[in-house]
């Protein structure tokens, strides 16, 4: 029997949504990426990278792969890709990765233990079968995997037959990350991505009869056009009977000035504001009444998996991949594109293939852009993921580990938030901030009055809005 969720999460009327539904960031960094400067380059990161060979950092080491690839374009979509057929084009690119891993690799120096990995695109499941354990003992040729490490991937079930799954399961994979979005055709037609349910289901199956697979999350987007309560109701049913472990439920920005491929995609087709808002919160309702745990933002956990654990005992941060188990890791990405932040630094690789294979060719990191934290930073930095994670705020904590005076250093934060407190979305005590139940949907809003940055421009609107 399933064990029960909670809905702990309380829903303000939707004037009051609409009034706090402002362009903000995600938090996967703070600074955002958008702060990086070029003036942070390889050198930099390399200076960065050494310290954990001398001994200077300690820190558990995580590593991100990128992998670019997809056979077919998702109009709804904003990473990084190469949309091609040609399966040519990852054997080049898998050398090119192998190269970059020994220059990683020997600037780390001995410090290389890794306790988690995830593979991340495009489309990882791109790469054949045979690439997956090429790519895996490139990885293991120049680190050591922990015995209990988290080695993730992101899985399109398109391309994942059920020959692959067990493949993925060989090669050392425990988690998988399914990307559903919604099972209702029309949906499916009009975001070009064509799923059957009983695709996704073979996945889902084929990882559950491998024993190695401990955690299986499942992709979902509201606000995609042809959406309805109604429909998205219907895929809720579906993705309940599956019982993944985990549940991302993203909400899409339709951003056709940035992304491309959003193009495609009608605005008079996107369901209303009204609507969008009662998808999520209907989505909230079924799943916490299901055993899953209302993480944050848009995260779900069964309230027995690692993730809702993680957020109970206080090690849940959030990263580039979203919300992750484990505290304070240095994250090593490889890979075109990709964001390591290692150490109080952030460092970016080019965004085209042809930039990245250039600079890893000529024996250099392919960093070309990046930012080293300074200590206000580093502080605000702590109080806005406490906030996203586990919407709370010790001022003692923070004192403690910074050396403030948390009311003077943030007096000008806290008069901010006093607007907050009126409408009921926080709690300012004497000894900490809360983030109420009624304002869990709105942390984003709550965390930027913390973004120094966002003060003193007006870069707030390139940002997705918040609901």
């Amino acid at each position: 029997m399933e064990t029960q969720g909670k809905l702990n999460v309380e829903f303000p009327d939707l004037e009051l949504l609409q009034r706090f539904d402002v362009p903000g960031p995600r938090y996967t960094s703070y600074p955002t990426a958008d702060r990086f400067t070029k003036e942070f380059g390889a050198e930099d990161f390399k200076k960065v990278l050494n310290a954990r060979g001398t001994g200077e950092n300690t820190a558990d080491l995580s590593l991100y792969v990128h992998i670019p690839f997809c056979a077919n374009v998702c109009f709804f979509c904003g990473c990084n890709k190469e949309v091609t057929k040609d399966h040519c084009r990852s054997k080049e690119y898998l050398e090119v990765l192998s190269k970059e891993c020994e220059l990683v690799s020997a600037e780390i120096g001995g410090n290389k233990e890794v306790v988690q990995l995830h593979f991340g695109g495009g489309s990882p499941t791109f790469l054949n079968n045979e690439e997956i354990f090429q790519v895996m003992d490139i990885i293991r040729s120049h680190f050591a995997l922990a015995p209990d490490a988290e080695i993730s991937i992101e899985v399109d079930p398109r391309s994942t037959p059920v020959d692959k799954v067990e493949v993925l399961a060989k090669a050392g994979f425990n988690r998988m990350s399914i990307g559903v979005q919604d099972f209702d055709n029309r949906v499916q037609i009009a975001v070009n991505r064509v799923q059957p349910f009983e695709m996704t289901k073979a996945v889902l199956d084929a990882a559950r009869a491998n024993d190695g697979f401990k955690s299986i999350n499942m992709d979902l987007i509201y606000g995609l056009p042809f959406q309805s309560r109604k429909t998205f109701e219907m895929t809720l049913d579906k993705v309940i009977e599956l019982s993944p472990d985990r549940i991302a439920l993203y909400h899409f920005a339709h951003l056709p000035e940035h992304f491309k491929p959003q193009r495609r995609i009608n605005a008079e087709d996107l369901p209303s504001t009204p609507e969008k808002v009662g998808i999520m919160m209907d989505a909230i309702k079924r799943l916490s009444a299901n055993g899953y745990h209302f993480i944050g933002m848009d995260h779900f956990a069964k309230v027995t998996d690692e993730l809702a654990k993680a957020q109970e005992n206080g090690t849940l941060q959030r990263n580039f991949q979203g919300y992750s188990t484990k505290p304070e890791c240095d994250m090593v990405a490889l890979g075109v594109s990709s964001i390591s932040k290692v150490n109080g630094c952030y460092a970016a690789n080019p965004r085209d293939l042809e930039s990245y294979y250039a600079a890893i060719r000529s024996g250099n990191l392919a960093t070309n852009r990046g930012y080293l934290l300074n200590d206000d930073d580093r502080l605000r930095a702590k109080v806005i993921m406490e906030l996203m994670c586990q919407f709370k705020v010790v001022k003692a904590d923070i004192e403690k580990k910074f050396d403030i005076n948390f009311n003077e250093y943030f007096d000008f934060e806290l008069n901010n938030l006093k607007h907050f407190e009126a409408e009921g979305l926080v709690r300012l005590e004497p000894d900490y901030i809360e983030v109420t139940p009624k304002g869990k949907l709105l942390v984003r809003a709550v965390a930027m009055n913390f973004d120094r940055y966002l003060r003193e421009d007006e870069r707030v609107r390139r940002y997705s809005r918040i609901v």
